[in-house]
């Protein structure tokens, strides 16, 4: 039995709905990678989720290029007025925010596949192309953190020599706290001496007895 025609209609089914989204979504920018590679295109496709998340592929991610290109091809075919300062002006506006919101849209893609998130879409030479600027980016964090190891270490270094002099500054003014009371300490033993030396010394006084009969 062949497969019956399935009706296009909205999931009610919250859980099914995003299964079949992100099953659908992967296969969109599977497709778009593929005719891409295929047929030498340049393809741009542009999906939000009903949460607004953004998903898009372009490629060799020149989105801003490709949004340029639409624009004058979706303007020429159409049967315009007489362009003046305020339809110009209108104009320009709508390129500047078109180009600002490719930008911003290309950044958040590429924030994501540096976080390893929506890799499906990419080719191998895109992987590639990542990988390096991983490589490179974990380079210089590593050279980063190196410098700072070593900057913590010299820094640990001049507070140890800072410490060891002021240590021994402290045994010096001790050891002379020590000496000077050590002397002082002889001195007054010295004097205490003197003393008693004298008074051994000194004649012992006449006492006259006398007797009573």
């Amino acid at each position: 039995m062949g497969r019956g025609r399935v009706e296009l209609r909205r999931i009610e089914n919250k859980i099914n709905r995003q299964v079949t989204f992100c099953k659908r979504r992967s296969g969109l920018l599977k497709k778009a990678h593929e005719i891409s590679v295929l047929c030498d295109a340049e393809v741009a496709a542009i999906v939000f989720s009903a949460k607004g998340k953004l998903y898009q592929y372009s490629t060799d991610s020149r989105m801003e290029n490709i949004l340029e290109r639409f624009e004058r091809h979706y303007y020429a075919g159409k049967h315009l007025p007489e362009p003046n300062f305020q339809y110009s002006e209108q104009g320009t506006r709508s390129l500047e925010y078109l180009k600002m919101k490719s930008k911003i849209e290309s950044l958040c893609k590429n924030e994501r596949n540096l976080m390893g998130e929506d890799l499906d879409s990419l080719s191998t030479k895109d992987l590639r192309v990542l990988e390096q600027q991983l490589e490179s980016g974990l380079t210089k964090i590593r050279a980063q953190k190196t410098n700072m190891l070593f900057d913590s270490i010299a820094d640990l270094q001049s507070k140890e020599k800072m410490l060891l002099q002021q240590n021994h500054s402290l045994e010096k003014k001790l050891k002379n706290e020590r000496n000077a009371a050590m002397a002082k300490q002889t001195e007054m033993n010295q004097r205490g001496k003197t003393k008693q030396d004298i008074r051994k010394s000194e004649p012992l006084p006449n006492l006259n007895v006398r007797y009573m009969h």
